[in-house]
């Protein structure tokens, strides 16, 4: 049976399928111990809230870690269109899978600061 997230990737265009996989691994092993789903109609990663979206644009890659106005690694984000909350990697353009395991990551450390905030 397939995951709701393969019957996604299955869903976009062939061209973009590898990319796609390749997110969703880069994701998975930046953060193995997430789980699958997805949530507003995107694939989404979840540990405890949800870690990151990604979904398939017609010319961009969106990726949604959430707030990025205290993003460590804003420098990185130089020459992709980002907002408030999400980064568009354009297809013509190499995707940088490194930065995406490094915003996982970085999302991972928000969310456990978060809940040790509220255990206090």
């Amino acid at each position: 049976m397939k995951s709701p997230i393969d019957e996604y990737i299955a869903a976009q265009d062939k061209k973009i399928q590898p990319i796609l996989k390749k997110v969703r691994e880069t994701i998975a092993t930046a953060a193995p111990d997430a789980t699958e789903k997805i949530a507003w109609r995107m694939p989404t990663f979840w540990q405890g809230e949800n870690l990151i979206h990604f979904a398939a644009f017609k010319n961009h890659l969106g990726i949604y870690p959430g707030d990025l106005s205290l993003a460590p690694f804003k420098d990185r984000l130089v020459g992709l269109h980002t907002t408030k909350g999400a980064i568009q990697f354009p297809y013509d353009q190499t995707i940088d899978y490194d930065l995406i395991a490094y915003i996982t990551r970085w999302r991972l450390k928000v969310i456990e600061n978060k809940q040790k905030q509220t255990k206090k």
